[in-house]
């Protein structure tokens, strides 16, 4: 019942935070300038205003203090560490879009300056987390219900590119309305289930849960047609937060399953610019990332964002399967 109270709460504050952030975000003039690469009919959503995913991490914020009271006092604070890596990745993709917004071009930080902070971020958390006793160098195999056993050094390593990669390829997934929150709903409710059956009900599932209630509050605001974007604000934020859910939980690979969208994504993208440059200007898909492929095919917004969040639904039930022998409930 207290994650399911987390996630109305957090849908609620969602909700009403974005009456009041929307008109200003209109006042300040914080439109997002469209790529000009991309979609031609994307032009006419140029001015729409970003950093929407203000509203859902004020949401999210809000509602693990209040119902991770119980945890914090008890001592565990897993929630407000996961909560405060991916608040450092909407930090740096809130400064990104203040200079989109500032310069009014769709060119924010350099590509070096956000693997330089997102690098330094996710190596920090790690540490905490390590620190904490919550990550080992025991890399759970889902299905198989075992672990292969890796040298620290080569776990961190290995960890720190994972969370920058999800991270980046959950900002690669926000390229049209809707499309990025509703696929992560399901991300979310995974870990929110996990936490539920695993005895993080207090802590991390608070947190996931306050997750699902925050993107559907905001889907209400960035459903197609979209009033406002959540920029790289919200974008940042939730790859950060996936990211920080799958180490705090102790099971990255189980990444591949439930993020299986922001792969297929994050790889047309590279598979379109290697293919391109090995044959001279020849490509695969229509327009890289995918989704702008599917929408140069003829499907609609509506169309793309539906199945693709069901495709996300259906790797996470997936990998509920694959987990579920982790322990006993």
């Amino acid at each position: 019942m207290k994650l399911i109270a987390a996630c109305i709460v957090s849908f609620l504050i969602t909700l009403v935070t974005g009456r009041f952030l929307l008109p200003e975000l209109r006042r300040l003039k914080a439109g997002q300038s469209i790529r000009e690469d991309g979609p031609t009919w994307h032009a006419g959503k140029s001015g729409t205003p970003t950093m929407g995913g203000l509203m859902f991490i004020f949401g999210i914020l809000v509602t693990i203090l209040v119902f991770g009271w119980d945890a914090m006092r008890a001592g565990s604070f897993a929630h407000l560490y996961v909560f405060a890596f991916a608040a450092v990745f909407g930090l740096i993709g809130f400064l990104d879009d203040f200079q989109k917004v500032k310069l009014h071009r769709n060119l924010g930080l350099t590509a070096i300056q956000k693997f330089a902070l997102q690098l330094a971020a996710a190596v920090v958390f790690l540490c905490l987390m390590r620190y904490e006793g919550m990550l080992t160098p025991n890399l759970y195999i889902p299905f198989a219900n075992t672990y292969i056993i890796l040298n620290w050094v080569v776990y961190m390593i290995f960890a720190a590119f994972v969370i920058v990669g999800t991270v980046n390829a959950v900002n690669i997934t926000d390229g049209i309305d809707g499309l990025a929150g509703s696929v992560t709903v399901p991300v979310a409710l995974f870990f929110a289930v996990v936490g539920s059956w695993w005895g993080y009900e207090n802590d991390l599932g608070v947190f996931a849960a306050a997750m699902v209630g925050g993107l559907i509050g905001f889907l209400v605001y960035n459903f197609h047609p979209a009033k406002v974007f959540m920029g790289d604000t919200g974008s940042l934020f939730l790859g950060g937060a996936v990211a920080g859910l799958a180490f705090a939980y102790d099971m990255p690979l189980v990444l591949l399953l439930v993020g299986i969208v922001y792969i297929c994504e994050t790889l047309s993208d590279i598979i379109q610019v290697a293919y391109f440059k090995a044959t001279h200007g020849k490509r695969i898909f229509k327009m890289a990332p995918l989704h702008h492929h599917f929408e140069l095919c003829g499907w609609s917004e509506v169309k793309l964002v539906t199945i693709f969040t069901l495709v996300s639904a259906v790797f996470c039930m997936l990998a509920l399967w694959g987990v579920i022998g982790r322990y006993h409930f």
